[in-house]
């Protein structure tokens, strides 16, 4: 088999597997009271994906994890949540894929990649959630923004900023990462 399909195999795989986890984690941070779901679980599997696989899977994974988890479990909500998650996602995933690949391999480009695919991705998540409550009649102002991109998701921007790339270098050392 050729190098270019066994990447291909591997992308396969490996994006079927972060779904798999972005399915299966927000039941486990779930459980913590108070701020499990401030942990966003989803987003930890998506950034991995466009870490490991590149953009497209990342892409692919992030736009449909938040709708398929709403339609197999109820949340989150598909209006305006898992609509508004899914651009946010398909963002996260599709940057940190493209930036990774683009970016010089030294450690503080896993920051760069990470923190601004999160900045973006969060813009996302505002004009979707912007134009989403707009279309029911619904005003998304700058104080709903900023608690949701930020005060409300602070746990989480800490724990994807410290664990991400802990796993992007456990990942790039075992030689799993395709993204190159």
């Amino acid at each position: 088999m050729d190098t270019r399909n066994s990447a291909r195999i591997k992308n396969i795989t490996y994006s079927g597997l972060f779904l798999a986890i972005a399915m299966v984690l927000p039941f486990m941070t779930g459980q913590i009271p108070e701020i499990g779901s401030m942990l966003c679980p989803m987003h930890i599997p998506v950034l991995l994906c466009g870490f490991v696989c590149g953009w497209p899977w990342g892409l692919a994974v992030g736009f449909v994890a938040p709708v398929m988890r709403s339609l197999l479990f109820g949340m989150p909500k598909v209006f305006p949540s898992a609509l508004a998650m899914t651009f946010e996602l398909a963002a996260y995933g599709a940057l940190t894929g493209l930036l990774y690949k683009l970016l010089p391999k030294k450690r503080v480009n896993v920051y760069v990649a990470l923190i601004s695919s999160m900045i973006i991705g969060r813009l996302v998540w505002g004009v979707a959630q912007f134009l989403l409550q707009k279309a029911v009649g619904i005003d998304f102002t700058l104080a709903m923004f900023m608690a949701g991109a930020v005060t409300t998701a602070l746990p989480g921007i800490i724990l994807h900023i410290i664990i991400i790339p802990v796993l992007v270098e456990i990942f790039s050392r075992a030689g799993l990462i395709t993204n190159k």
